[in-house]
């Protein structure tokens, strides 16, 4: 249950991994719903539906691809394939303009992007062991949102200049970045019991896998769940809303500002992993999610309060603070909740899921409140949701931090 001493290679290629990953993992989002708007002149409503329908698409494959990263010892060569398959549906979106090839490309994409963040979990849990997890943890997400930073400014000045295609091009090279940065990844350096989270016995060497059924047993784990999927249902849609209202006054601007605020928002997410990576073993968990958990409601009032782009732009600071506390903590707490049952990579998938259903619903439902009551109606709603899953947080969700130490004694 030690740590496992990691090379500098090694640390290297998972922090050149993380950075590329990061503009592939989390998919075209708002850039779609501008291009859908100003290129093609979709109505609101058609364009929360191919997003939707893309994340309902992923959700199939969130279980199947955590079952696969526990049981595959060729984690590296699951990245590669995905990360080719992402590269050619972003590459082919701007020669396509029905709404079935749109939504057949971005459901090929959405496939195979689920397989990133279990796969980035299981070889980075492999590689250091549970007891330095949460650093390394919190080190792969600061390099994720440096990406995703990096990709969000080039989006905006590609964009300015060339139109909104060029977003998928760029999406393109990071995933060939990504194929680059994981092959110089060792394998022998993935202890593959430990990237499942099982216990190898003392005596025989073999590893310990309990049941499926331990998902639907594991109270905390299924709480921890129901939280997770409001929390997204209620952030999924609060960025491609504000990019629809930044594309209705001011057209041009629309993609650069959208790129503001992911980058605004990006660069606090990185203080904020760093800050889960150094003290979650020490301040414990829960407090730290409660706080991202707060403003998520917060964020969705505010956004009513002006329809002055800048005011929205710093309005998209708090995203920083929210999702960079939550993703950074997600894997950490899945960890917590399953170490030794050699179920890791399949409980991250399962409750990928679950969180991926609110995701995928989101834009759905903003999008009909946006087209019967208009944006503050929208805003609002989703702020509500939001406020349900800090409730839910505070009265319901135990400390994990105690389960991991219970686990590493034992």
């Amino acid at each position: 249950m030690s740590s496992q001493p990691i090379s500098r290679r090694n640390t290297l290629s998972l922090d050149a991994l993380n950075f590329f990953l990061a503009d592939v993992r989390d998919g075209l989002g708002p850039y779609l719903a501008i291009y859908l708007l100003a290129v093609h002149h979709w109505q609101p409503a058609s364009i929360g539906f191919v997003m939707t329908l893309a994340g309902v698409t992923a959700l199939v494959t969130q279980i199947p691809a955590g079952a696969l990263l526990d049981k595959t010892h060729s984690k590296r060569a699951v990245i590669v394939v995905a990360a080719l398959l992402v590269t050619i549906s972003s590459v082919t979106l701007p020669f396509v303009s029905a709404f079935s090839w749109v939504a057949f490309t971005q459901a090929i994409s959405a496939l195979s992007a689920s397989v990133f963040a279990p796969a980035i979990a299981a070889i980075s849990l492999g590689i250091t062991g549970p007891r330095a997890f949460t650093q390394r943890t919190g080190r792969n997400e600061t390099f994720n949102h440096a990406g995703n930073a990096v990709a969000a400014l080039l989006a905006g000045s590609f964009a300015y200049f060339f139109g909104p295609t060029v977003v998928f091009y760029l999406m393109g090279v990071m995933a060939i970045g990504s194929v680059i940065s994981v092959s110089f990844i060792s394998a022998e350096a993935i202890d593959h019991h430990l990237a499942r989270g099982a216990i190898p016995s003392p005596t025989t060497g073999t590893e310990h896998a309990s049941g499926l059924g331990i998902l639907l047993t594991n109270k905390p784990l299924i709480i921890f769940a129901i939280c997770c999927a409001l929390f997204h249902l209620a952030n999924a849609a609060m960025l491609p809303l504000v990019s629809q209202k930044l594309a209705q006054i001011d057209l041009q601007m629309a993609t650069p500002l959208t790129s503001a605020c992911i980058v605004a928002a990006q660069l606090v997410m990185v203080p904020m992993a760093i800050l889960v990576g150094s003290k979650a073993d020490i301040w414990g968990r829960k407090p730290l999610l409660l706080a991202g958990f707060l403003i998520l409601p917060l964020r969705g009032v505010l956004y009513i309060l002006s329809d002055d782009p800048y005011w929205l732009v710093t309005v998209q600071l708090l995203d920083g603070i929210g999702a960079g506390i939550f993703g950074a903590l997600f894997p950490i707490i899945v960890k917590d909740l399953t170490q030794g049952t050699g179920r890791f990579n399949v409980s991250l998938g399962a409750l990928s899921t679950v969180f991926g259903l609110g995701a995928a619903l989101s834009p759905g439902l903003a999008g009909l409140v946006l087209q019967q009551s208009g944006y503050n109606a929208a805003f609002l709603t989703l702020a509500a949701i939001a406020a349900a899953a800090f409730a839910l947080l505070l009265l319901a969700m135990p400390e994990t931090k105690e389960f991991s130490e219970d686990t590493a004694v034992k």
